[in-house]
């Protein structure tokens, strides 16, 4: 690649993060998850005027911590809202909300699940692919749950038919996975042992 081609490439993608509203990202999902993310986001605030937010960081958070201390830290972040924090490197993941109402309203259970399965799941997929998948997951559910509440219905979301077709490609991925394993280590250890 010449380095002309670096300089575009990397002005795009500075742009890009520079133009990210309900993301907040420390290279822990990818720019085609983010750019899910944005679109959902966007199109939620349009028809409820609530932000969505995730934060994805690698902050170490200690036990104990206010999340709503740490999100002062992004002074971007507008109310009303609705924000899941990730962060890996302290084995957390937070639902939090600028309001009471909105935060009873919302099933955090059910929204943080759809990460924490995906992202804690023992599998050969690469992390960088759970974080995408698991992220993008929960903050659909999150978003298709600020709608409900506000009574209007987002078409940029993954419904359960796209996480079906999810979990199917998952289930590919696995199956793959054995049967390359199969053919390719435990096969010959059989055939060597007969031989």
């Amino acid at each position: 690649m010449s380095a002309k081609a670096r300089i575009t490439l990397l002005m795009l993608l500075f742009s890009y993060f520079l133009n990210a509203k309900f993301l907040f990202n420390d290279h822990l999902v990818s720019p085609k998850a983010a750019d899910y993310i944005e679109k959902m986001g966007s199109e939620l605030y349009s028809k409820t005027k609530i932000n969505a937010y995730l934060i994805a960081t690698n902050d170490k958070l200690k036990r104990g911590f206010s999340v709503y201390e740490y999100l002062k830290k992004f002074s971007s972040i507008s109310k009303p809202y609705a924000a899941i924090v990730f962060a890996p490197n302290s084995q957390r993941i937070h639902l939090v909300a600028s309001n009471k109402e909105l935060l009873i309203g919302l099933d955090k259970d059910t929204i943080l699940d759809y990460a924490i399965k995906v992202i804690a799941s023992k599998d050969s997929n690469s992390l960088q692919s759970k974080y995408d998948v698991g992220l993008v997951q929960a903050y659909s559910e999150l978003a298709d749950e600020i709608a409900k509440i506000k009574g209007v219905t987002l078409q940029g979301t993954i419904k359960d038919a796209g996480r079906g077709v999810l979990t199917v490609v998952n289930t590919i991925i696995i199956i793959g996975s054995i049967i390359i394993v199969w053919i390719f280590f435990i096969a010959p250890m059989v055939k060597r042992r007969k031989s």
